[in-house]
């Protein structure tokens, strides 16, 4: 239902609690009494049949005795009583409330959700703490200490939690917009949350405590839509593998919740942190630091910003730095000699002569401040951090006053850490004062940079929109469908590996060509000869996924008589160990020489919750052992694959090293593609594992692979917990005597749809219903071109012209999450109007709009814009007149 009648949960004229009392230690009286004697301005209310009055405040027996219906209810009475109360407050006119009550069975627990979806009542809980709204004082909640106002949201699944947070939060000074425990969520969800945080004014961040997700594709649209407004910053607890199934492969094995669950915080444009202080850390630099794109940075700057600059007046502070960022991956940046040489005019003869840059103990106010300008004026130094230990030579500060000029000049590069207690107090709370982010330790300060450098990656993964589909890859999917048609028409999930090898061919994996025999000896010997010797020998068997458990491999095998003696042992020994199975045979393959190749497993699995994903990492017998690997989550496009590989270890030695080139990353990054692309076309893949996949410098080739689907169609785009690229949506029609295109916007259309807003005229900017002259700036056009499909749509027409395609008109609408109304907005090229342009756009936006179910369209326009005014008539749009001293008027057109 997502954020329908929120604004009466969290903003909320009037609140009744029921079952307020008396009763130490009881939650009906926490609450009241959070209540009562905070600073909330609203009408209270109380219902409980046992009181008259309470602290003054008359009390009722049931809701329909209350003198108003109360926005908000809280409940605290016992769990039999809730689908009746939900019932009563959903007659009396009630919109939200908030049912504290623990030990709701599923049959309450359901009777509640359907007393409450007639009314369109929002329940927070059951088995919840409560929210905390301290900008209105409304503390409804049980919690022992109420919140301070701030900027920070929090949202919790976990009850105890909230009051340790807030306990801690009290203690340090940190104020929040919004705490809120969410209990068992059962209407209420961490999607309805980020829809609503993520557009209000007060909130600058939003941290979440996660133990579970109920509906992730709704989740990530609504993380994604967030994190594009501003940080969302999660703990997710169950990092540990206890109580984890094991699975049918190598792969199933490795692609396990948490490390999913990784994989959908980064697309999502999330930052994950370990701890509930690291919360506050990372908070703490977001609020200075947003993402390189979301502040206009060239790829190049946000490269720079990647490396650090230690700044110090001691060796000791420098070192601890450098080693903390080097267990962090951070590099340290190279000071150049122009750099080195102007630091050489003032620094005494003895300072470091590198990077950490230490001035000496004995530094005065002028040495600090001529060192801090000489290195933000090289702007590949990255990111400065700046480290002080108190001295006698010169006040702390008088430092920190002579320096905040300078830091507060480029905010983004200046990290400080102010070491020690009494004698830096007054120099951190100058650094606070003008907004440098501080830090307790050097340690802390680098961990920081650390998360602000995976948050800047992770951005970049968000505003990636890749299709099902790519040009890069043709599979041959017809053959795909003809194998799996066949494999369970046999009765079988398990693909034979020659079967297996057939399909990933087919999709555009390179494979070994492979022979199968049947399981004789002297036909295994003569297939090797035809083949031509070394070779290799696997035993076939449905029922024997991991042939090697078994001694079901021999490899390097050099005639004929090698064959027949491995495939006699073979036969021997997978009997005695596995009497149970049916042997088809043996598969004959020649031994691949590839001396430098490196061994890759590749595969894909279905996880329960984010449905399709896709795994990478160092491959071989011992993959579960090395446990180098990364998943992400489908579609990929060449970006998305390139950060899938850099995620591991053995992404180094893809690189190369001594004798050994660097392999062919381009092959593999199309394999990568191509798997992508068969999750999305066949959804009756269940897993994938690839094993060995070798990379060099000549390619890749799979050697090993197993298949596993199911007549259940457990995948395919469905069930992607990112909606792919739309591109069944482009399409080609003749306008003017020529070929338009109507398509969805892309990432890549950047640049291009920038050229287009450059042509617009004056005139057409302010008559413009979406778009303003913010939208030049490049943090503005990335929104608009990078696009959440499950939320927006975005439709462009375009041209092809003897050197580039250009755009000629663009229609969007945002969608609200009840998918009821789509505000849209629409432009034509200054050039063009009158043409028909703007009307074929509408229709296509209408069409798409009411095949999703979405219910009305509506907009608002200025009232002297005719044309606009005119169009929508003309499509059905019901015009609404101007309001007195208004010069704009809303337009509507029912959907459905």
């Amino acid at each position: 239902m997502s954020i329908r009648h929120l604004d009466s949960l969290f903003d909320p004229a009037s609140v009744a609690v029921i079952g307020a009392s008396q009763r130490p230690a009881s939650v009906g009286a926490t609450v009241w009494r959070n209540l009562s004697q905070g600073s909330y301005a609203g009408t209270l209310m109380a219902v409980n049949p046992n009181y008259r009055e309470l602290d003054g405040h008359p009390v009722v027996a049931t809701v329909a005795d209350l003198p108003i219906a109360p926005e908000l209810a809280v409940i605290c009475t016992p769990p039999a009583t809730v689908p009746g109360l939900i019932q009563a407050l959903g007659e009396r006119g009630t919109r939200a409330a908030i049912v504290m009550t623990a030990g709701l069975t599923p049959a309450l627990k359901q009777a509640m959700l359907d007393a409450a979806r007639q009314h369109l009542l929002r329940i927070l809980g059951p088995n919840c703490l409560g929210l905390l709204v301290p900008h209105i004082g409304l503390n409804a909640s049980f919690a022992h200490v109420g919140a301070s106002p701030g900027t920070l949201a929090f949202v919790s699944q976990s009850g105890a939690l909230v009051t340790a947070m807030l306990d801690w939060a009290r203690g340090s000074g940190v104020g929040f917009s919004h705490f809120v425990s969410m209990g068992e969520s059962a209407d209420i969800d961490f999607g309805d949350m980020l829809d609503w945080l993520a557009s209000d004014a007060r909130t600058r961040a939003i941290l979440l405590y996660i133990e579970s997700i109920e509906s992730p594709r709704k989740f990530m649209s609504a993380a994604r839509a967030a994190a594009r407004n501003k940080p969302v910053l999660v703990v997710k607890a169950g990092r540990s593998a206890q109580g984890q199934q094991a699975a049918a492969s190598h792969t199933g094995a490795l692609a396990s919740a948490d490390i999913v669950f990784d994989a959908a915080i980064r697309r999502a444009g999330m930052l994950r942190v370990d701890t509930l202080q690291d919360l506050f850390i990372a908070a703490e630099a977001l609020g200075h630091y947003r993402s390189a794109a979301s502040q206009g940075l060239a790829a190049d700057a946000a490269a720079r910003l990647e490396q650090l600059t230690l700044l110090t007046n001691g060796g000791g502070a420098g070192v601890m730095a450098a080693d903390a960022a080097a267990a962090a991956g951070l590099d340290l940046a190279a000071l150049s000699p122009a750099t080195q040489t102007a630091l050489n005019q003032f620094l005494p003869a003895n300072w470091s002569h590198g990077n950490p840059v230490d001035i000496i103990g004995d530094a005065p106010v002028e040495r600090y401040v001529k060192a801090l300008q000489t290195l933000l004026a090289d702007r590949d130094t990255g990111t400065l951090l700046f480290m002080h230990a108190p001295t006698a030579i010169v006040p702390s500060a008088d430092i920190a006053r002579a320096l905040v000029p300078l830091a507060k000049s480029d905010p983004r590069r200046v990290v400080s850490s102010w070491l020690g207690g009494p004698g830096v107090a007054e120099a951190r709370q100058v650094f606070h004062d003008a907004g440098i982010p501080n830090y307790d330790t050097p340690e802390q300060a680098v961990h920081a940079c650390a998360m602000l450098s995976t948050y800047r990656r992770n951005q970049e993964q968000l505003m990636q929109a890749p299709p099902a589909r790519t040009a890069q890859v043709q599979p041959d999917l017809a053959r795909v469908r003809e194998l799996i048609a066949q494999v369970l028409g046999d009765g079988r999930e398990m693909l034979t590996e020659p079967e297996a090898k057939a399909l990933l061919q087919a999709a555009g994996v390179p494979v070994v060509a492979t022979e199968v025999v049947g399981p004789d000896p002297e036909e295994a010997a003569l297939a090797a000869r035809a083949i031509g010797f070394p070779t290799v020998l696997k035993i076939l068997s449905a029922q024997i996924s991991h042939k090697s458990d078994v001694g079901g491999v021999a490899l390097q095998l050099e005639s004929e008589d090698d064959v027949r003696r491995a495939a006699s042992a073979m036969l021997a020994r997978v009997r005695r160990l596995r009497p149970d199975a049916t042997l088809q045979g043996f598969t004959v393959q020649a031994m691949v020489r590839r001396p430098q190749a490196l061994e890759l497993i590749v595969g894909s699995h279905v996880d329960p919750l984010f449905g399709p994903v896709i795994l990478f990492g160092q491959g071989g017998t011992a993959v579960e052992v090395v446990a180098d690997r990364a998943v992400a989550l489908p579609p990929l496009n060449e970006p998305l694959a390139e950060a899938l590989i850099e995620q591991t270890r053995i992404a180094r030695l893809l690189a190369g090293w001594r004798d050994v080139p660097p392999a062919d990353r381009g092959a593999l990054v199309r394999t990568l593609m191509a798997l992508s692309q068969l999750l999305a076309e066949e959804p009756r893949i269940a897993e994938i594992d690839i094993n060995p996949l070798l990379a060099d410098a000549r390619g890749v080739l799979a050697l090993d692979a197993r298949v596993r689907v199911s007549a259940a169609s457990p995948g395919g785009a469905a069930h992607f917990a990112i909606r792919p690229y739309p591109s069944d949506q482009v399409q080609t029609l003749q306008w003017q005597g020529a070929p338009l295109v109507l398509r969805p916007i892309r990432p890549e259309d950047e640049a291009q749809h920038l050229r287009f807003l450059e042509q617009l005229d004056a005139i057409d900017i302010r008559m413009r219903v979406f778009y303003s002259r913010r939208s030049i700036e490049r943090s503005e056009l990335a929104r608009q071109t990078q696009v959440d499909y499950e939320r927006e749509l975005a439709y462009i027409a375009t041209r092809s012209t003897a050197d580039a395609e250009e755009t000629l008109g663009v229609v969007r609408a945002v969608i609200d999450p009840d998918n009821a109304d789509a505000e849209f907005g629409i432009v034509v090229r200054s050039d063009l109007k009158g043409g028909g342009l703007g009307e074929m756009l509408m229709h296509k936006l209408i069409g798409h709009l009411r095949e999703r179910g979405t219910q009305r369209l509506v907009a608002t326009v200025l009232a002297e814009n005719a044309r606009m005014l005119e169009l929508a008539r003309d499509l059905g749009f019901s015009v609404a007149p101007p309001q007195p001293g208004e010069d704009t008027v809303n337009i509507a057109l029912p959907l459905h």
